[in-house]
């Protein structure tokens, strides 16, 4: 008999609980008692609500209180010595410390260095080793979330992040290969394994999300040796569990691995059936990822079942495709969604109901196989649904020309001219665009959207919020103004509210990181803008003060990747859709006098696909659609764009290709070191490396921003550089940031006077 299982589960809460207790305790308004407490009701809440959705077996050790490949790091004492102190009387108050920094009048400790999780939009901190790094065991957590969930009556199984993923997601101190520690920490695994057998554990499942990657020798050598050791001990059964893609030519390695079962992803790669049924062998279980955790649609019941049939009696257990963390909890929250759209979709519960259907179904189930034909019927009428298409753009997106997505004038000419149009000093400072949104602020925009107040109380209010956030950037001294973005809920979210063919649920949170959480739009049909989106309130900034004033726009890349995507067309047409209705905001700001428009691409790198192969053809559409966003303007104009934590090598031509006058990168955690990527490519156009942390809330001192500065310019020349914060100021508070922008601006002046000098 098939059961039903998953790899893991949304930690917040389906309305942000968890979110709600860490920013609590941070304010020193609860306890480290009540945080914890928080998170047990949370575990103990949606363990039942996987039991009652149908779910045989629950993973326990899948709950974070920020990010479970921080959880991995202490748990196997990876503690950087400058935070072990911090540990020793406090384990919490050091977990935190290396989540978001410290400082206080004994500590002064950045976080660990954060970037995204494969291709998807949650951020992890990176494990940092020493030269010398040893491993033990550190707490119980594993152990007791176990026994909480068997206290509750419930069948667990552990999970825990494989050792060959948790090493090369990590990076070491002397920049050495991190598998090169892999004997030092199997011990710890081993001890960690046993202490569940001990336990009671029957099964426990080890994510090797790396597998689907392009491996070299030493990667597949690394995999053999740490699983040979795993099976040597006394533990648990191994289900080897991978995701986000197609195991490929790693498969031949996966099918000789010591293991008791293997969990595939066969929501982005069904296709990979049939091989791993000819080469796993036939005496070990397989575990199929048959719904899709990472978007908001309904299944094809009647593909997955399909699936299902085809393995047989090979299948142990029906999953999603990876961790449900990617998703929001339950789609019983929402009220506002309109038919047929919401019929059309599920959430994390929802996807459980569907896979306790497909088990029920596949083992002849007559109310099940009828439950199937009902949820088809709703999928079929969301895809039919008339909402779904616009003749008008799908006629414009036919016309596009290679033209439309290029500046004319190549950029040192351009460049000229606007330094003649904007006459900047040299090192500009600036912001990323969005400023401290208040409480205050919070409340307007909800009490304007309930109706509780006026456009013309709302305006005015903007408008005051904006002038002093003006007032304050210039006495800071910035060379280049933002409005604030005070009327934005969120980069992405604002834009999709105000374009058509998107929708917007109330609850539908996922994490980001840590205590950051983001409300995806629903991108379910074609994309136009039927209006203005962004043009009033800058046009209004730009008449209260002399200082240019950027245009701020989210680049359509980043639009696409940080929605939930409909799947009935090629991603690459939406992009060009969103592209397509961006190109009409930026033409419409210059008209309006903009000299400087910044269309943010965060999560360019982040959309590249886990297989080399695969790069080239996303990294050209994604330049296509930067280029018909940003294209048509003048060369006057000055655009900019900026990116999140991003291995660049990776990207950087395509970076180059974009042809931004200016982009803005965050490297202040990486202390400067993703700038190298940039030094070797010798990129030509204006660059403005991150010089603080936005994401802690330590303030930097000028003379900390003055040497990362030095070590811009030796690998950056002072004529392309520009100065900034590595991303929005939005979450932090007005007294952290005018202190850190004003070290920003000294530390800048400081450095100027050096350059005349010399």
């Amino acid at each position: 008999m098939i059961q039903v299982t998953h790899l893991g589960f949304p930690r917040i809460g389906a309305r942000r609980e968890l979110k709600q207790a860490l920013e609590s305790f941070w304010k020193g308004q609860t306890t480290s008692t009540d945080l914890h407490a928080t998170a047990r009701e949370l575990r103990a809440r949606h363990w039942q609500l996987a039991r009652n959705a149908g779910v045989d077996v629950v993973p326990c050790n899948d709950f974070s209180l920020y990010d479970h490949v921080l959880d991995t790091a202490v748990l196997f004492d990876a503690i950087p010595p400058s935070h072990r102190d911090v540990f020793e009387p406090d384990p919490l108050a050091g977990y935190f410390a290396l989540a978001r920094g410290l400082q206080d009048d004994q500590h002064d400790l950045h976080a660990l260095e954060m970037t995204k999780w494969f291709d998807s939009n949650y951020h992890y901190l990176v494990p940092k080793f020493q030269v010398d790094q040893t491993f033990r065991l550190r707490g119980d957590k594993p152990l007791a979330e176990l026994r909480e969930a068997r206290a509750l009556g419930l069948e667990a199984r552990p999970v825990l992040l494989g050792p060959v993923s948790f090493l090369k997601l990590g990076k070491r101190e002397d920049g050495g290969c991190p598998l090169e520690l892999l004997d030092a920490l199997l011990p710890a695994y081993v001890h960690l394994l046993e202490q569940w057998k001990a336990e009671g554990a029957s099964w426990v499942q080890i994510d090797e999300p790396c597998l689907v990657l392009d491996l070299g020798d030493a990667d597949r050598d690394a995999y053999r040796r740490a699983f040979a050791a795993l099976a040597a001990a006394d533990i648990p059964q191994i289900l080897l569990a991978t995701y986000f893609g197609d195991l490929g030519d790693n498969l031949e390695l996966v099918a000789a691995l010591p293991v008791d079962a293997l969990h595939i992803d066969l929501a982005r790669a069904p296709q990979q059936l049939s091989r791993v049924l000819e080469a796993w062998p036939a005496e070990q279980s397989l575990s199929l990822g048959v719904v899709d955790g990472r978007n908001v649609w309904r299944t094809d019941l009647d593909a997955a079942l399909a699936l299902v049939h085809t393995a047989g009696s090979r299948v142990r257990w029906l999953a999603p495709s990876c961790s449900l963390l990617h998703v929001p909890i339950d789609l019983e929250l929402e009220r506002k969604l309109p038919q047929p759209l919401r019929g059309g979709m599920a959430f994390a519960r929802q996807k459980l109901e569907e896979l306790r259907l497909l088990a029920d179904a596949h083992a002849g189930d007559a109310a099940a196989a009828a439950a199937v034909a009902s949820a088809q019927a709703a999928r079929t009428a969301h895809r039919n649904a008339p909402e779904l298409g616009n003749a008008t753009v799908r006629a414009r997106l036919a016309g596009l020309l290679p033209a439309m997505s290029q500046r004319t004038t190549p950029y040192p000419q351009r460049a000229r001219l606007q330094h003649e149009r904007l006459a900047l000093p040299p090192l500009p400072t600036t912001t990323i665009g969005s400023f401290p949104q208040l409480s205050l602020v919070r409340k307007a925009r909800a009490d304007h959207k309930a109706g509780k107040l006026d456009d013309a109380g709302y305006r005015m209010f903007l408008e005051r919020e904006i002038d002093n956030c003006l007032r304050e950037q210039e006495a800071i001294g910035l060379d280049v103004l933002v409005h604030g973005e005070f009327e934005r809920n969120d980069m992405v979210e604002y834009f999709g509210e105000q374009l058509d063919g998107f929708a917007f649920t109330s609850h539908g949170w996922v994490q980001s990181y840590g205590s950051r959480c983001v409300k995806p739009p629903v991108l379910y049909g074609d994309v136009s803008r039927p209006r203005a989106m962004t043009v009033e309130w800058t046009r209004y900034a730009q008449s209260r003060t002399q200082y240019p004033v950027k245009g701020m726009l989210t680049g359509p890349v980043t639009i696409l990747q940080w929605s939930f995507v409909r799947d009935d067309q090629p991603r690459a047409d939406t992009c060009r859709q969103i592209a397509l209705a961006l190109r009409d905001e930026v033409l419409e700001l210059e008209a309006a006098g903009i000299a400087i428009i910044q269309i943010d691409e965060p999560a360019l790198r982040e959309g590249l696909p886990l297989r080399r192969e695969d790069w080239p053809r996303y990294l050209a559409w994604a330049v296509e659609a930067f280029g018909l966003a940003a294209g048509a303007v003048a060369d006057t104009t000055q655009i900019h764009t900026h990116m999140c934590y991003a291995e660049f090598n990776d990207i950087i031509d395509a970076v180059a290709a974009l042809d931004a006058d200016v982009i803005s990168i965050e490297t202040s955690r990486s202390r400067m070191e993703l700038l190298d990527a940039f030094a070797r490519f010798r990129y030509p156009n204006g660059i403005g490396p991150g010089v603080y942390d936005i994401h802690a809330p330590r303030v930097p001192s000028p003379t900390e921003i003055g040497e990362l500065l030095g070590k811009a310019l030796q690998v950056i020349p002072a004529a392309q550089l520009w100065v900034n914060p590595d991303c929005g100021l939005k979450t932090r508070g007005w007294p952290e940031v005018r202190k850190a922008l004003s070290a920003m601006v000294q530390a800048t002046r400081e450095l100027r006077l050096g350059l005349a000098a010399s």
